[in-house]
C-alpha cells in the first residue's frame, strides 16, 4: 500500500509538471481555446427563434482474440435531438432528448438559463455535472475514438446529469469560466445496492427521474482559457449519496437510524483536465480521483464491494496529417493511454479485486469528411490488474449539426 501511495503522489506531480510545461510552451499558439458545447452554442444564439441541433453515432465493435471466434456488434448507439428557445436576450430554455440503442429514451438536459449579469447566469433544471471533459463535450466530432474514453464511463458516469440549480458564467477579463451547482446526490440504496467496486457510481445516477434528495450535493468547475490553444479545468463534486431508508424514518428507533446511516456513502471527487490545440497538433488528458467514506458499513449492509479510493487518468495526442499527404479532409491519427483502478484502496472486510484495475492503449484515426461529420476507426488493447488482456476493433460514424 505505501508503494501505491508513492505512485499516486508521483502521478499527481507528473501531471502538474506536464500542465506547467504545456502552459509555458503554448504562449505562441494560434487561437484561444474556449469552445462551446451544444447547449452553450444554443444559448448564444439569436432571440425569438426556436433553436435546433442534433448529433448521433453509429458503432461497430468487434472483439479480437487468438483461437476464438467472436460476433461483432452493430449499434445506433445514440441519436440526440436538442431544442431551445431564447425568449429574450437574457432568458432561454434548453432541452436535449437522447435515444440510445434505438429503444431507450432519456432526457439528457432540460434547464432554464437566465442572465443576471454579463458574467453570471442562473441555471436550473436537469443539469450536466461539470466533471472531466466528455461529460460536457460529448458530441462525436469533439473527441477521437469510436467510444468515449473508458474513464468517462467507469469514473465519471457519462452522461452524468442531476436535478439542481446554480450559477455559471465567463469572467472574460480573467479568462475564466466557472460553474457552481447544488444538485441531488446519486441514489446509493433503494432496496438494493446501487454503488459498486467495478463502476462506483454509474448505476446510482438518478437522471432526473423522480429523484430523491435529503440535502444537496455540491458540483463545481473552473476552466482557464487565457493561453492560446489551451484550456485547463479543475472540478470537484462533494456530497452524500441518497437512500430510500430515510423516507419516513423514525428517529427514536436507534436500529432503523443505524440501518439508514449504513446505506449512505460520503462522496468526494476531484478532477484535472486539459485540452490543447496548436496548428495540426492536438492533445488532451484528464485525471479523476474519488474518495468514498463509510464504505465498510455500506458494503456490509448492502452486500457490495465499493472501494474507498478510486482513480482514473488518460493522456492523448493526435496530429492532422492532411497537409502532409495532400488531401482536403482533416485526418487525425491519435494514440491514447488510459489507466484506472476503482479498488486503489479498500477498507473493512472488502478484498481488493485486481480486475478492477485496467490499462487501455487506444490507437486509431479520425477522418472528418466535413467539420460536422466524422468517420472513425481504432484498436483497443486492455490489460487488467489480474493480467487478463482484451482486444477490440471499433468503427464508427458521427455527426453534429447546429
Amino acid at each position: 500500500m505505501p508503494q501505491q501511495k508513492n505512485e499516486m503522489r508521483h502521478l499527481f506531480l507528473t501531471t502538474i509538471i506536464s500542465l506547467f510545461s504545456l502552459t509555458t510552451f503554448a504562449q505562441n499558439t494560434d487561437s484561444v481555446y474556449n469552445t462551446k458545447n451544444s447547449a452553450q452554442t444554443l444559448i448564444a444564439g439569436k432571440s425569438g427563434n426556436l433553436l435546433m441541433a442534433a448529433y448521433g453515432e453509429v458503432h461497430y465493435n468487434q472483439g479480437v482474440a487468438a483461437n476464438t471466434v467472436q460476433n461483432g456488434n452493430l449499434d445506433v448507439h445514440r441519436q440526440v435531438l436538442l431544442f431551445g428557445y431564447k425568449f429574450n436576450p437574457k432568458t432561454s430554455f434548453i432541452t436535449e432528448i437522447e435515444i440510445e440503442h434505438i429503444k431507450e429514451v432519456y432526457l439528457e438536459q432540460a434547464f432554464l438559463n437566465y442572465e443576471l449579469k454579463p458574467w453570471m447566469n442562473f441555471q436550473g433544471g436537469l443539469l450536466l455535472i461539470p466533471m472531466g471533459i466528455v461529460n460536457e463535450y460529448h458530441e462525436p466530432t469533439t473527441f477521437n475514438g469510436v467510444e468515449r474514453p473508458l474513464i468517462d464511463k467507469v469514473m465519471i458516469p457519462s452522461t452524468w446529469r442531476e436535478l439542481g440549480a446554480g450559477f455559471t458564467g465567463n469572467l472574460t477579463s480573467a479568462n475564466l469560466r466557472y460553474q457552481v451547482f447544488a444538485v441531488n446526490g446519486p441514489m446509493g440504496y433503494d432496496g438494493d445496492s446501487r454503488l459498486s467496486g467495478k463502476q462506483p457510481i454509474r448505476s446510482a445516477r438518478q437522471k432526473g427521474s423522480e429523484a430523491t434528495m435529503r440535502q444537496p450535493d455540491l458540483s463545481t468547475k473552473i476552466n482557464y482559457y487565457g493561453i492560446r490553444g489551451l484550456n485547463i479545468g479543475a472540478s470537484a463534486y462533494i456530497g452524500t449519496t441518497e437512500s430510500t431508508l430515510f423516507d419516513n424514518l423514525q428517529t427514536d428507533s436507534a436500529h432503523h437510524v443505524a440501518m439508514a446511516d449504513s446505506s449512505v456513502v460520503n462522496v468526494k471527487m476531484f478532477g484535472l483536465d486539459f485540452r490543447y490545440s496548436r496548428k495540426q497538433f492536438e492533445a488532451r488528458g484528464q485525471m479523476i480521483v474519488g474518495s468514498f467514506s463509510n464504505t465498510p458499513a455500506y458494503n456490509q449492509f448492502a452486500s457490495s464491494d465499493l472501494g474507498s479510493t478510486a482513480y482514473g487518468y488518460y493522456a492523448e495526442c493526435g496530429y492532422d496529417i492532411s497537409k502532409l499527404i495532400k488531401i482536403s479532409h482533416k485526418l487525425v491519427p491519435f494514440v491514447r493511454y488510459s489507466n484506472y483502478n476503482t479498488h486503489y484502496e479498500t477498507t473493512g472486510e472488502t478484498t481488493t479485486n485486481p480486475s478492477y484495475e485496467q490499462t487501455i492503449i487506444t490507437s486509431g484515426v479520425s477522418l472528418f469528411l466535413d467539420q460536422a461529420f466524422v468517420a472513425k476507426a481504432d484498436f483497443q488493447h486492455s490489460i487488467g490488474g489480474d493480467k487478463a488482456t482484451q482486444n477490440q476493433f471499433n468503427l464508427g460514424l458521427g455527426y453534429w449539426f447546429r
